[in-house]
């Protein structure tokens, strides 16, 4: 390889050890830089490397000068620090829509966002744990494609699954297609849900993304823009428990008042919270009245009273009864 070629890669190499293996407990001197570009089959002399990384630092490169030992040259800050990895690692390894074997890539791909030493901490962190994990390869795909239709302002057309009884991915209206106008994108309980308006129906429907198959970007332009002009999706998401659909309502609860945490956590901190007493409150939320939400008024039990409105009342003393049905005799 030609000296001038060779002496053209040096400031490149220099730039690459920096990244991948110097922090501030692991700097080098100008002596190990020279043997590091030694190995490398490039020469280098000590002005030559202070000028290298003088040429570093005025790119934008934050190298720093520890005088202490262990003393040396390395890189002190990054484009993502350690505990924002460590954050993005936690969100890749809980996140059921991904499959195992994507969840190890993307964290090994964030393993070099920083140097080898402090990627061996994002490693020891990155137990992908015996848990519900999706096994859809193509969710992948799935989200880059209706982001895609979304940026393009037109509507998509899947096949929807649902599992049996057997364990077996089954395709719901016999295979049919749906076909939607894509609007937004939410992640909710570690799942990808799509939100959109239903074509048949118009009406606004969602869609969990591991279960959609065959995605097709459609030709025709979205629908349904005046109901997303002022669609409040993290309000959709607060008031849709375990993302099973239902009719809207607002609900009035009455709960004690050591439950407001869960509240809040649940709906927001913009809900209205009026003390009824020195131990309970009152709060007006809107949700989609189903099932599930049913389900997470029993969990807390006789510190949670549905108020009003009176058919509510009605379908969740319903609801207790026939759950109680179960356990009668």
């Amino acid at each position: 390889m030609p000296k001038s070629f060779q002496q053209k890669l040096k400031i490149l190499y220099l730039m690459r050890v920096f990244s991948e293996k110097t922090d501030e407990a692991h700097p080098m001197s100008v002596k190990d830089l020279i043997s590091y570009l030694e190995s490398l089959g490039i020469h280098a002399e000590r002005k030559t490397i202070y000028d290298d990384i003088e040429t570093l630092r005025v790119f934008g490169m934050d190298i720093m000068n520890r005088r202490e030992r262990p003393s040396g040259f390395y890189l002190a800050s990054r484009e993502f620090e350690t505990a924002e990895l460590k954050l993005l690692v936690d969100a890749v390894q809980f996140s059921r829509f991904l499959t195992v074997g994507k969840s190890r890539q993307l964290i090994q791909k964030l393993e070099h966002l920083t140097s080898i030493y402090q990627a061996k901490d994002l490693q020891r962190q990155a137990i992908v744990l015996d848990q519900v994990k999706n096994t859809n390869e193509s969710i992948y795909y799935n989200v880059d494609e209706i982001h895609r239709a979304i940026s393009q302002n037109r509507q998509i057309s899947f096949q929807y699954t649902e599992w049996t009884v057997s364990k077996e991915k089954h395709l719901k209206k016999g295979g049919a297609r749906y076909q939607i106008s894509p609007w937004q994108m939410i992640w909710q309980d570690g799942n990808y849900y799509l939100i959109g308006v239903d074509e048949k129906s118009g009406i606004v429907k969602h869609y969990r993304v591991d279960k959609m198959l065959k995605i097709f970007t459609e030709n025709e332009a979205r629908n349904g823009a005046e109901l997303f002009r002022k669609f409040d999706s993290a309000r959709f998401a607060a008031g849709t428990f375990g993302m099973f659909g239902g009719r809207e309502e607002k609900v009035n609860l009455e709960f004690e008042n050591h439950l407001v945490g869960v509240m809040i956590d649940r709906f927001g901190q913009d809900i209205m919270i009026m003390s009824k007493d020195n131990e309970h409150s009152v709060t007006r939320v809107q949700v989609n009245v189903s099932t599930q939400f049913y389900g997470w008024l029993a969990a807390l039990g006789n510190s949670v009273r549905v108020i009003s409105p009176e058919n509510v009342r009605k379908e969740y003393r319903d609801f207790l009864r026939k759950a109680l049905e179960n356990y009668e005799g």
